[in-house]
């Protein structure tokens, strides 16, 4: 579904990715592993086509997407739900979720019935409907963020630290959600610090350190791995 040959990018005059060449394939649940500033968010970036490489391809259900916009790669199929969430704070949660449905916008029954399907896997968003996405709990704007990327129907779904600054039992409770979106038939490409979350849940994962990919395998393998388990898992 999804292949990076050799990609690099840089910001400025930074080279924040360097030569990256992974795979992703339908079904697939994977990680990507990395401490803060390791280029994690550059690549998901990349991939979704807000930034673009300047070496390499990037593949997408078979064809080459380097130089395609953000908006034509949700048409495509891929979503990405950012760091931080970026929602639009002075909407309202459904208003978001409209918003999540813009490459959908001209078939209304189906916007409704994606509504329906995202406020059935998170019922808070449906008792907070009407109320300013700004002032929800951070574990609530979390399930808002993935809501609003699941209505454009993706089929790859990108999540960017999903967990980052959530209590212990919301990132279980964020986790056991994106495992049954997976479950449910969207393939996702998953970026954490929290490796120990990320590993639990994923099929497998690669390791990102100063924008180079230095190790990749099954979860079961890397969370057995001493080097992750000093560099990420705290052991």
């Amino acid at each position: 579904m999804l292949k990076l040959t050799n990609v690099s990018t840089s910001i400025g005059n930074s080279q924040v990715i360097r030569g990256v060449s992974l795979e992703i394939k339908k079904g697939d649940f994977v990680s990507l592993l990395g401490s803060n500033g390791a280029g994690k968010t550059t690549l998901f970036k990349t991939v979704a086509g807000v930034l673009k490489p300047t070496q390499g391809t990037i593949e997408f259900k078979g064809k080459l997407t380097n130089r395609l916009s953000a908006d034509k790669m949700v048409r495509r199929g891929l979503s990405l739900c950012p760091e931080g969430r970026r929602l639009f704070p002075h909407l309202t949660v459904y208003k978001n979720l409209l918003m999540g449905a813009y490459t959908r916008r001209k078939s209304p029954k189906k916007v409704q019935r994606n509504i329906g399907m995202v406020e059935e896997m998170f019922p808070i968003l449906r008792e907070r409907r009407e109320q300013m996405a700004g002032t929800l709990s951070g574990g609530e704007q979390q399930m808002l963020a993935i809501a609003r990327a699941l209505m454009a129907e993706p089929e790859l779904l990108l999540l960017d630290e999903p967990s980052i600054g959530l209590a212990p039992l919301i990132v279980k409770q964020i986790a056991d959600t994106i495992k049954n979106i997976n479950q449910m038939g969207t393939t996702i490409f998953l970026s954490e610090q929290n490796a120990n979350m990320a590993l639990k849940i994923t099929h497998r994962g690669y390791v990102l350190e100063n924008g180079v990919l230095i190790m990749e395998g099954s979860s079961e393998k890397l969370i057995k791995d001493d080097s992750v388990k000093r560099a990420y898992l705290g052991a």
